[in-house]
């Protein structure tokens, strides 16, 4: 697979392809990444934080996370910059250069694509669930094209939409089979009590 080198914005959360993730960016070494990936059209990358901060010292990451594209971007009413970022391919971190601003830039493996996969016919519940949910999230999915006959897609959008753990979440990012992922989130709604 390809290797490249991208700024990494290590955070509390996970991305997954194809899906949004909003944010607000106030520290000086991420408006700068962010502008620079803007003018120059490029992705940077989106890890789960394994230790530290958001904000200070470079944090320590997963290994695997996902390239994320700027989408939109605004200023916000208490002055700082929002953006909304559209995750893109999923990457393996190969190590982690700290620049003197304390901005992580990484040399990633990128990950091959899943490839699309039907959805088991015992699995069609949880498509029904995945409408439900992204009916209340219709301003943040609105735009976004949908693809509920894919399994990969399917068990993508449950897993940042479910009520769970980042562990979890990074767990099912790092999976590369796009069945298990969905029979797994498969048990874990099966044992949760969903208005």
């Amino acid at each position: 697979m390809d290797e490249i080198q991208v700024p990494l914005f290590p955070l509390h959360a996970v991305l997954f392809p194809g899906g949004p993730l909003p944010l607000r960016v106030f520290e000086p070494r991420y408006l700068d990444m962010v502008s620079d990936c803007l003018k120059r059209e490029r992705e940077f990358g989106v890890c789960l934080i394994r230790q530290g901060d958001e904000v200070g010292q470079a944090a320590s990451t997963h290994e695997v996370g996902t390239l994320a594209r700027v989408a939109d971007w605004n200023v916000r009413a208490d002055g700082l910059l929002g953006i909304t970022v559209h995750g893109q391919g999923r990457f393996q971190v190969e190590s982690v250069d700290v620049q003197g601003n304390q901005l992580s830039v990484a040399h990633v493996r990128l990950m091959a694509e899943e490839p699309a996969a039907e959805i088991p016919q015992a699995c069609r519940p949880m498509v029904d669930l995945l409408g439900r949910m992204l009916a209340r999230f219709e301003s943040l999915y609105g735009s976004l094209p949908t693809h509920f006959d894919d399994a990969r897609w399917v068990g993508w959008r449950l897993a940042e939409l479910l009520p769970l753990r980042l562990s979890q979440k990074q767990y099912f990012l790092q999976l590369t089979d796009p069945l298990q992922r969905l029979e797994r989130l498969g048990e874990i709604v099966d044992g949760m009590e969903l208005a």
